[in-house]
């Protein structure tokens, strides 16, 4: 895709990323296609590209939408869930970051809504508000042909009585939304949902793990027919997990792609730098001199360590911006915008980023502060390397409780992560 073709597509590209890197990685489609159960161990996504999204059989408005966004070939999780999910199947998926999974249920919903003037459709549940925000843009995305359908997003932190006007006013028939406010809305009366059709929890080990949130998901879902299609997403399910969300669910298909061993993103490039509290500052100084990167996120693991690392980078002249729970929700939206266009290209963050932010120029995930799970670690360098190209990301380990969270990394997703070497080739983690 040209500059301005990117540009056009206002840039926030979101989960469906780098299909053209894609498709140079493994454009050995056609004649792998019958080897590809036993080439998707080694490649993740081989012997697929022989197929086109046309394949699927979907709307013309949809395929002109795809087309728009400039993706030809489906990633292999959207090869495996897209044909079961459009004819209304239950779905639990698990799948790395950055394989494409919210476009699987974006347009598998879309593909079968029927606008009903007033009648809410598909109900998207996720655990945080920035993350509902992207699924809605998601849907504006591939909905840009059918302009009958209205999607309307909601969440804590705006006043209630603009989401209750909004649904008297202009009732959307896809909401997505969070548990909490979500229920706030259906317990009113505000919003019904005798007419969902399509239920689907992204992120669903995060609202499930909670009990709270799973209280509310459950409340949400009784309110829902009985007879509907209900979809789950993650990159991480725990063996435990599982059989909640199929609580939920009537026979579902169950797609893991990869299994958690090979949750190791492709192409990313991982090290250690084993160091005390008090170097980190310096250390990290000297990183940002010397790497090369397009965008960077840095992990830290509370908010006053966020609003403290970002002044002293601001100091220091760097192009830092920082997002924490401790703002309010316009200030991290707009950040966040700030960020995915580019006009900073440091993120300072908690791990409220951790999961399902999607900026694609990012390349360099520095964990300053080690996230306290492997979980959580899959989850923040997911953000460097999206959906196959290159990345590189580097923990800083001060504390032998860091040190067995990377060991437990390190046995769980079969890797051999090394201490950072003096110098490091550009080109292992810049795309070229």
């Amino acid at each position: 895709m040209s500059e301005a073709e990117v540009k056009d597509n206002e840039v926030y590209e979101e989960d469906l990323v780098d299909y053209e890197e894609e498709v140079e990685n493994g454009a050995d489609g056609g004649a792998a296609a019958a080897n590809a159960s036993a080439d998707v161990v080694k490649k993740g996504y081989v012997g697929i590209h022989s197929s086109g999204f046309r394949d699927f059989l979907l709307k013309p408005e949809l395929l002109r939408a795809i087309q728009d966004c400039g993706f030809e070939h489906p990633s292999e999780v959207q090869h495996e869930c897209i044909p079961q999910a459009i004819l209304g199947m239950d779905v639990i998926c698990q799948a790395k970051s950055g394989m494409g999974k919210t476009a699987v249920f974006v347009l598998s919903s879309l593909q079968q809504i029927d606008p009903v003037a007033g009648q809410v459709g598909a109900l998207v549940l996720c655990h945080t508000r920035e993350l509902a925000y992207q699924i809605c843009h998601e849907f504006e995305r591939f909905s840009k042909y059918l302009p009958e359908v209205k999607v309307a997003v909601f969440y804590g932190g705006v006043h209630i009585k603009k989401h209750k006007d909004l649904l008297k006013n202009d009732c959307p028939h896809i909401v997505v939304g969070t548990p909490g406010r979500i229920l706030a809305l259906a317990r009113e009366k505000d919003l019904s949902l005798k007419n969902v059709r399509h239920f689907i929890l992204d992120e669903c080990d995060k609202m499930l793990d909670s009990l709270d949130m799973r209280r509310d998901v459950q409340e949400i879902f009784k309110m829902t027919p009985h007879d509907k299609q209900v979809m789950m997403f993650s990159a991480t399910l725990s063996k435990e997990i599982r059989p909640v969300c199929k609580k939920f669910m009537q026979d579902p298909m169950e797609i893991y792609v990869d299994d958690e061993a090979k949750l190791t993103l492709h192409g990313l490039v991982q090290h250690y730098i084993k160091l005390s509290e008090a170097e980190k500052n310096r250390k990290l100084n000297d990183l940002l001199d010397a790497l090369d990167f397009n965008q960077v996120v840095i992990f830290v693991k509370s908010v006053s360590r966020a609003a403290e690392l970002n002044k002293l980078l601001c100091e220091c002249n760097f192009p830092a911006i920082s997002i924490h729970s401790g703002m309010t929700q316009e200030e991290r939206l707009t950040r966040y915008k700030n960020f995915k266009e580019g006009h900073k290209r440091i993120l300072v963050a908690t791990d409220l980023v951790g999961r399902g932010i999607d900026i694609e120029r990012v390349n360099i995930v520095i964990n300053y502060d080690m996230p306290d799970s492997a979980d959580s670690y899959l989850h923040r360098v997911g953000r460097a390397g999206r959906f196959g190209t290159k990345g590189l990301a580097i923990t800083f380990v001060s504390s032998a409780s860091d040190s067995d969270v990377l060991n437990q990394v390190q046995e769980r997703f079969e890797v051999d992560i090394k201490e950072l070497p003096e110098q490091i080739d550009t080109s292992t983690y810049m795309p070229s």
